[in-house]
């Protein structure tokens, strides 16, 4: 098995680190956009956080590895749970993190008609394809601002559901399919449709290090890590195992972190003074206040909370000012100073 480098040797890109654990603590938020420049580190930082994710309970023999709890009895015709008749079998599995391919074909993402099957047994059976794979997991896709349109609008149908509809070759399959979409790409080579955009809860731009001594460290990371794999993953166990110990224990209690009123109305104040659309900007602003203070230990949010995750929540989903030439992260910057520091 490959190795991969370790979540907690990432050197810097604390905001994006942040994110990331925010999504796997909470997988309601919506996933992760990352933008940034090539090279630094956006597909290395979701590659580890793969192999630093707990295992996850599913149905044993169950192709969709369902929820015993959540999903047993209401998952496919095929599934194990429909037909027992006591308690459903379980397994521990690890949990999911499945590339999407630019080039990967319709019938790849959404599963199609085994034709082995059909072709050897006259059987029309259902080959599940990446979005089954993904499902109780995580969906990445690198260069997501380059995915062709219909596989975009496969997306949006099937994030807005949290399921996966197939109607074709005499085929009529639905399954579960609810992921955490993570995407990763270079504005520079194209801008990301805005309906797929506002489905990421968060959004992020990683740059490249700017201080000397950050850059010598990625460098010597690296380097060591190219060198001896082994070696050096040993070497950072013990620091993530203790991260893949915060998410568990994040999500046990997040559903018991107590959220004041005055953190509900200084979240919507803050969008009604950025012009946010909608509501979904605020109600993800605080599920990740949550997130994130479930991850601190703390009992109660706060607006340090707010304010820590308050661009990567918001900044995204803001209209263009033609007479502001500043960027949507230091126009929440700035509104925040006018909320908190005066």
């Amino acid at each position: 098995m490959r190795a991969v480098f370790p979540f907690s040797a990432i050197v810097g890109q604390d905001d994006m680190k942040r994110a990331l654990l925010i999504a796997a603590v909470d997988p309601g938020i919506g996933g992760v956009m990352v933008f940034g420049d090539r090279g630094t580190g956006k597909s290395t930082a979701v590659r580890a956080l793969a192999a630093l994710l707990p295992q996850m309970r599913a149905t044993k023999g169950c192709v969709y590895h369902c929820d015993p709890d959540a999903d047993a009895g209401a998952c496919t015709d095929d599934c194990p749970s429909r037909a027992a008749k006591g308690a459903v079998k379980t397994e521990l599995l690890p949990t999911p993190v499945v590339d999407l391919p630019l080039g990967a074909t319709e019938d790849r993402v959404v599963g199609a008609l085994d034709l082995e099957q059909a072709l050897t047994r006259g059987e029309k059976r259902f080959e599940p394809g990446l979005l089954a794979k993904a499902h109780r997991g995580f969906l990445y896709i690198d260069e997501v601002n380059l995915l062709e349109d219909h596989l975009v609008d496969l997306l949006l149908d099937v994030a807005a559901s949290g399921e996966n509809v197939v109607e074709r070759e005499g085929l009529s399959v639905r399954h579960p399919a609810r992921f955490v979409l993570i995407g990763s790409g270079n504005p520079e080579e194209g801008e990301l449709r805005p309906q797929l955009l506002d489905r990421f809860g968060l959004s992020v731009d990683v740059k490249t290090p700017t201080v000397l001594a950050d850059r010598v460290a990625v460098v010597r990371q690296r380097d060591a890590f190219d060198r001896d794999p082994k070696v050096f993953v040993s070497a950072w166990t013990k620091k993530d195992g203790e991260v893949r110990e915060r998410i568990v224990k994040a999500r046990a209690s997040r559903g018991d972190v107590s959220l004041p009123d005055e953190v509900v109305e200084c979240a919507s104040a803050l969008c009604m003074k950025i012009g946010s659309d909608g509501l979904r900007g605020e109600l993800t602003l605080i599920r990740a206040a949550r997130a994130a203070a479930a991850l601190e230990g703390a009992e109660t949010v706060t607006t340090a909370h707010l304010r820590a995750v308050a661009i990567p929540s918001l900044q995204h989903r803001l209209r263009r000012n033609p007479l502001d030439d500043v960027g949507s992260a230091p126009r929440i910057e700035r509104a925040l100073a006018e909320m908190f520091d005066a």
